[in-house]
């Protein structure tokens, strides 16, 4: 028994876009993206009766309303407490740890923010009654000229020249000392810039790692998924396109476009892909390092779905070959030629592109496999 599709508000009302064009019927259309004509034609008459308020969702996540309301809830909560204050210490050393107790301890409870940091009241209180060693004594020193040096050079210098300038003053030090110093007080460098730049790389979540390694084929459908973010321009500004593609298939199982590219976007495409799954089997998900896929609400949502998360190595966009390579084709054969004037003709032109396209033509070739590998079965 297969299972029902769901569809997004999204791919309907782009789907009752295509019905509106001159020569096209519903019938053509429907068979083309792989749904029924009835279910076009019921979309298309509801589209038609009240227009803008159509295809609203149903009140879940999904809907940008509602989740912005999310968002900014979030956001007022995490300023109402410890966190406000001393969340950027959750990834750092006991040190700030400790000194970020020590700063709140008349705001909070002493075990209340011990618990919250994930460290012991007792070590905290053997931290605060610990007597600073002389090395300890001498870094404290030496970081405090270490900020100034570093503020008056603008905050461009680096390891190797406030080591220069520290022994200048006549201060024996070792330049792993420094660098050591340095991070542990926040202080780095300012890099040349290499081409047009990069950006900083989001932390990869504990316990993800790599499941693919690089093998971009599939031995059976829904058992290895890829996912990615592309920008198309327009004169309007930049419309941002996110798809799910199946390695066995290659299908595009998942996508969704906006002017934004964030964790809400990204997970639409991923809930369409889980509505089209058939089987009931775990399937490996892989991105790059992307915020929004490193992202809470992301990761959540892959474990909810049984969905396992992979991603990619820092500075290795090869990890993910097979969505670049996809995101290349398209744009050679029809983002490229083409000069969009506003976001609503890139949109379609790209839906076109997804599901009158692209996947019909992915479906020829795997029935045209499956043809080749019958007759090799029944071969006398």
């Amino acid at each position: 028994m297969t299972k029902r599709r769901k569809f997004s508000p999204e791919f309907k009302r782009e789907a009752v876009k295509l019905t509106q064009q001159p020569g096209i019927s519903c019938s053509q259309v429907a068979l083309e993206i792989g749904v029924a004509p009835n279910l076009l034609s019921r979309w298309k008459r509801e589209a038609e009766a009240i227009r803008s308020k159509a295809f609203q969702g149903s009140g879940n996540p999904r809907d940008e309303e509602v989740a912005r309301l999310k968002r900014e809830l979030v956001r007022v909560t995490k300023e109402r407490g410890f966190f406000a204050g001393s969340g950027g210490v959750l990834r750092q050393g006991l040190d700030l740890k400790y000194q970020a107790i020590q700063r709140c301890r008349d705001s909070f409870p002493i075990r209340l923010m011990c618990r919250c940091l994930k460290v012991s009241a007792s070590g905290f209180y053997a931290w605060e009654s610990r007597i600073p060693s002389k090395r300890q004594i001498e870094n404290a020193r030496i970081a405090i000229r270490m900020k100034e040096m570093h503020t008056d050079s603008g905050g461009v210098i680096g390891a190797p020249r406030m080591h220069e300038d520290l022994e200048a003053e006549g201060e024996k030090l070792s330049l792993n000392r420094v660098a050591r110093l340095m991070v542990k007080h926040g202080l780095q460098g300012w890099p040349r810039k290499k081409g047009r730049g990069s950006k900083r790389s989001s932390v990869r979540p504990d316990g993800v790692r790599n499941h693919l390694k690089r093998d971009f084929t599939a031995q059976e459908p829904d058992s290895k998924w890829v996912t990615d973010i592309t920008e198309v321009k327009t004169q309007q500004g930049k419309l941002y396109l996110c798809v799910v593609l199946d390695l066995y298939s290659k299908l595009v199982i998942g996508w969704s476009m906006h002017h934004r590219q964030d964790r809400q976007m990204v997970m639409r495409a991923v809930e369409m892909a889980v509505w089209q799954k058939q089987g009931g089997g775990a399937s490996i998900l892989h991105s790059d390092r992307g915020s929004q896929f490193t992202s809470g609400d992301y990761q959540r949502l892959l474990k909810r779905h049984d969905l396992i998360s992979s991603m990619s190595a820092v500075g290795h966009c090869a990890d993910n070959a097979a969505c670049e390579g996809f995101f290349g084709v398209m744009k050679r054969e029809r983002i490229n030629p083409k000069n969009y004037r506003t976001q609503d003709e890139a949109r379609s032109d790209i839906f076109d592109y997804i599901e009158r396209f692209h996947n019909p033509r992915m479906r020829r070739r795997l029935a045209a496999q499956d043809q080749r590998f019958s007759a090799l079965l029944n071969r006398p």
